[in-house]
């Protein structure tokens, strides 16, 4: 897919509030349909997940306490016809320990969010066979 850059975004999460549900809504509030995501900040009581491809779904891994938000990372597409941020992010534990992972969910402490809105056909996530909620493939030519 070949896009170009449309409207930029950056903003402060308020506290306490659930980040991935806010970025939705952000989105959704925007009129994003695709886009990047980046931020740094700090998460109380994270919940991060990796894929677990025998299973076919995701493991979850709670983090109780305060985490430093070191690197998040993903993007916005459309799924169930509605703005959808996939996210991934390492965070930092009080002992300089890095946790990594899918983004489940997390209570803001602070959050600092920029949002690169990308033009052109939308993307959108399709339920597959394997669990995963996944873009059509780009074929090359």
């Amino acid at each position: 897919m070949e896009f170009s850059s449309g409207r930029s975004f950056l903003f402060r999460v308020p506290e306490g509030e659930e980040l991935l549900g806010f970025i939705n809504r952000f989105a959704g509030a925007k009129g994003v349909k695709t886009g990047t995501v980046n931020a740094i900040g700090s998460l109380k009581n994270p919940k991060i997940g990796y894929f677990d491809k025998d299973a076919g779904e995701y493991k979850v891994i709670e983090l109780p306490g305060t985490y430093e938000l070191v690197s998040l990372m993903g993007n916005i597409s459309i799924k169930d016809g509605k703005p959808f941020a996939h996210i991934h992010v390492v965070l930092g534990d009080s002992e300089g320990r890095l946790w990594g992972g899918h983004l489940v969910e997390g209570e803001v402490f602070v959050a600092e969010v920029f949002i690169q809105e990308l033009v052109g056909a939308p993307l959108e996530r399709r339920d597959r066979e394997n669990g995963l909620s996944l873009w059509d493939e780009e074929p090359l030519e």
